[in-house]
C-alpha cells in the first residue's frame, strides 16, 4: 500500500495533506525518512509522523463544522495561525478537514478520519457540487456571466463549467449563489477576479444537498448516519 494511502486510512490527513508531511520530512518508515510514492506493508512496517507512531483508526468520525474567518484548514499551520482545530472541543476524536476554505471565508466544512471519504469527497473525478454564498460590489453583466458560467482560465487551467444565480441585489451589492463541482485554490476568488470583480463575502453553504442548518458560526457537531450516506452516495 502507499505511504499517503496508509496515513489517509490512519486518520492522519488527507492523501494530499500527507504527502505534504512525508514531502517535509515528518514521516518515517521502520526508522528511515520515507518517499513520495513508497510502498509499505501495512501490518509489519512501523511508521511514525512526527514522532507519533500510527495506528489503523478502529472507529471513524464525521464532524461538520461552521467555519468562520480567521481560521486556516489545516491540521498545523507553519505560519502560526490559527486552525478549524482551535474550534473543536476536547471530546472530539483526532480528525482532519475535508477540502479547503482559505482563511478570509466561512461556511460548511467537513472534518473526518476517515481517509477514503476525504479523497472521494474532494478528488476532481467526484464532481460533487459544492455551493458558496458569494458577495460582490456593483453587479456582474450578461456577458460576464455567461463567461463565468462556461469558464475561465485561471492559473493557466479552464475552470469547468458552473451555475451562478443572483439571490439578492441593491445599487451597492449583489449576492450569488455559485455552485462549481471543482475545489481548486481560492477559485472562486480567482473566477470573478478574471471578470474584474472581487469577492467581499465567500460562505460555503451546501455541498450536494447538505447544509449546515441552524450551526452558529465557530460551532461544530457530528453528522447523522444519514447524513454520512449521503455523502458517501454522492
Amino acid at each position: 500500500m502507499r505511504i499517503n494511502k496508509f496515513l489517509a486510512e490512519c486518520g492522519v490527513a488527507s492523501r494530499r495533506n500527507c504527502d505534504k508531511l512525508i514531502s517535509e520530512g515528518l514521516v518515517t518508515v521502520n526508522g528511515k525518512v520515507c518517499s513520495l510514492g513508497q510502498e509499505i506493508n501495512e501490518s509489519e512496517d512501523v511508521v511514525v509522523v512526527d514522532g507519533k507512531k500510527i495506528n489503523r483508526v478502529k472507529k471513524f468520525s464525521y464532524y461538520i463544522m461552521n467555519k468562520p474567518k480567521g481560521y486556516v484548514c489545516t491540521v498545523k499551520d507553519d505560519k502560526g495561525r490559527k486552525t478549524v482545530m482551535d474550534l473543536l472541543p476536547p471530546s472530539v476524536d483526532r480528525v482532519f478537514p475535508v477540502g479547503r476554505l482559505d482563511y478570509d471565508s466561512e461556511g460548511l466544512l467537513i472534518l473526518t478520519n476517515d481517509g477514503d471519504f476525504c479523497n472521494r469527497l474532494i478528488h476532481p473525478s467526484s464532481e460533487i457540487p459544492k455551493t458558496y454564498l458569494v458577495k460582490i460590489e456593483g453587479s456582474l453583466e450578461d456577458a460576464q456571466l455567461a463567461k463565468l458560467s462556461k469558464g475561465v482560465v485561471i492559473d493557466g487551467v479552464k475552470t469547468k463549467k458552473c451555475t451562478i444565480k443572483i439571490v439578492d441585489e441593491t445599487k451597492a451589492f449583489t449576492k450569488y449563489h455559485v455552485t462549481v463541482t471543482e475545489g481548486r485554490n481560492r477559485e472562486i476568488r480567482k473566477m470573478f477576479l478574471t471578470v474584474g470583480k472581487e469577492v467581499k463575502f465567500l460562505k460555503r453553504i451546501k455541498i450536494g444537498d447538505l447544509t449546515m442548518g441552524s450551526l452558529d458560526r465557530g460551532a461544530v457537531r457530528k453528522l447523522t448516519q444519514d447524513e454520512i450516506e449521503y455523502l458517501k452516495n454522492l
